[in-house]
This record gives structure tokens, C-alpha cells and sequence, in this order.
């Protein structure tokens, strides 16, 4: 088996194991974190209907909030812009999703800047 096989394995074996313990409600969405190496997404969803309640990600931030910051910095009014459009539709309450990334870096970011947008998680 190659390396890379391996490494995407023990990657999805990750995701699976923490799926196995969280599943998002109508009362507590799921808000999950995609990290790739240029870009963050965040998705609030409702794993009961199958439904996306809210969706934010680095991309739909206006371009004169993007020029000059880190991605750390981005991650962060990333989780803001989601906390503000979770609240708009009724979400308060979610469940935290971080696939199969640390919690740190960019991802706690993302959570910081969501939690200052009214989300408890």
C-alpha cells in the first residue's frame, strides 16, 4: 500500500470515529469545518432532515475584509459571518464537527469567532 493510501485511510478512519459520536438535531446543528491548505468553509447543519441550515467560508467574504490578513485572521471573521447568519435563522445551540483536523490553528479560530457571533456550543 502506498503512503498516500495509507495516510488517506487513517484520515477518513478519523472522520468516522467522530461521526460515530456527533449528530447534529434540529435543537443543536452540526457545524462542521473543512480546512484545506488555502481555504475554510464552515457549514451549520441538520443531520435529522439532511438540510444545510447555513454556509460561510473565506470565499464569500468581501474582498476589502480579505486583503492583508492572515488565514488565522480570516478563519476567525469566518466564524463570525456564520455566527451572524445562524442567528438571523433561529440557530443558537450547535454541535462542533472538526473532521479529522486538530483543534487549533485556524479551526479554533474559526470556533472563537463563532462563539463571539452568539453560537454556544
Amino acid at each position: 500500500m502506498t503512503q498516500a493510501k495509507l495516510k488517506q485511510q487513517q484520515r477518513l478512519r478519523r472522520v468516522v470515529r467522530l461521526r460515530a459520536r456527533i449528530s447534529g438535531t434540529p435543537e443543536r446543528p452540526r457545524l462542521v469545518v473543512k480546512r484545506s491548505l488555502a481555504h475554510i468553509y464552515a457549514q451549520v447543519i441538520d443531520d435529522s432532515a439532511g438540510r444545510v441550515l447555513v454556509a460561510a467560508s473565506d470565499l464569500s467574504l468581501e474582498p476589502t475584509e480579505v486583503k492583508g490578513k492572515k488565514k488565522t485572521e480570516l478563519a476567525a471573521l469566518v466564524g463570525g459571518l456564520l455566527a451572524k447568519q445562524a442567528v438571523a435563522k433561529g440557530v443558537t445551540k450547535v454541535v462542533f464537527d472538526r473532521r479529522d483536523k486538530k483543534y487549533h490553528g485556524r479551526v479554533k479560530a474559526l470556533a472563537d469567532g463563532a462563539r463571539q457571533g452568539g453560537l454556544e456550543f
